[in-house]
């Protein structure tokens, strides 16, 4: 879905959110919505991409139209292949969800993790539990602030070592989760689940905030614990208007959105 007027010219700023199903996701309209009210110039477009055709579509964008791209959960660390220059946090933890087009060059950067810690100050968070070492617990991590205090949570210890070890992690408060066990998360003002573990059943008590990155037909194991034990889950569809703010911020900071509707441009 594009903005009210559906209004493209030959000056219009072009992004795309790429995913198998980006248009079941309201994250385009919301950003599009958002670009309308600030009279900015441009659009984000869905753009459903099957796994085969992932690398042609992204490629092909070094010399088009398009000037960006938010990456979906599923392609985030297989567009790797494709930049041409990324930021640190991309380095450290192996994702990308945000690029840029410079020229005939695409830019890799993370833009959740800023989000995600934005969010979570303003509910007042605190003590944060992070279940899982994959790479949106390496990107969280990287960009989490000082004033965030995080346990670190895995079924395996020596990975969750090897993790806060690669990441400079200080004195790291490392606990396991397995089955048969009673975790209670109670203590903590979230929890962030980025782990493949099929089931949290171990968990008896859960957080006030319960989040993590999946999309409406993504398993989630946080979801179906969350809703056994009655307690809330937050999931990427949840935070779009979070995400949307975020892309905003992004690309304006790109200096990507100077230009409005109004101006006359040659």
């Amino acid at each position: 879905m594009m903005n009210d007027a559906n209004e493209i010219n030959h000056q219009t700023k072009l992004y795309g959110f790429i995913g198998e199903e980006a248009g079941q996701s309201s994250l385009s309209a919301k950003l599009n919505k958002k670009l309308k009210t600030a009279n900015k110039d441009a659009m984000m477009i869905p753009m459903n991409i099957r796994e085969d055709d992932f690398y042609f579509t992204v490629s092909n964008m070094k010399k088009s139209h398009v000037n960006g791209a938010v990456i979906s959960t599923e392609f985030v660390t297989s567009v790797l292949e494709i930049l041409d220059d990324y930021s640190d946090v991309v380095q450290e933890s192996s994702m990308c969800d945000i690029l840029v087009r410079d020229g005939n060059k695409l830019i890799g950067d993370v833009f959740f993790a800023d989000v995600l810690v934005d969010f979570l100050k303003e509910e007042g968070v605190m003590k944060i539990a992070l279940i899982g070492t994959n790479h949106y617990a390496k990107a969280f991590v990287s960009k989490c602030p000082s004033s965030l205090h995080l346990s670190y949570f895995n079924d395996n210890l020596e990975a969750l070592m090897h993790f806060t070890t690669t990441l400079h992690v200080e004195d790291a408060d490392i606990n396991r989760v397995a089955d048969g066990m009673d975790v209670d998360l109670s203590g903590y003002d979230a929890v962030l689940n980025f782990s493949d573990l099929d089931s949290l059943a171990m968990i008896s008590k859960l957080a006030r905030l319960n989040i993590d990155m999946k999309q409406k037909k993504q398993l989630s194991s946080l979801k179906i614990r969350a809703n056994e034990l009655d307690a809330s889950y937050i999931g990427f569809e949840d935070l779009v208007d979070e995400m949307s703010d975020g892309i905003f911020d992004f690309y304006k900071s790109k200096n990507h959105l100077d230009y409005d509707k109004s101006d006359m441009r040659f």
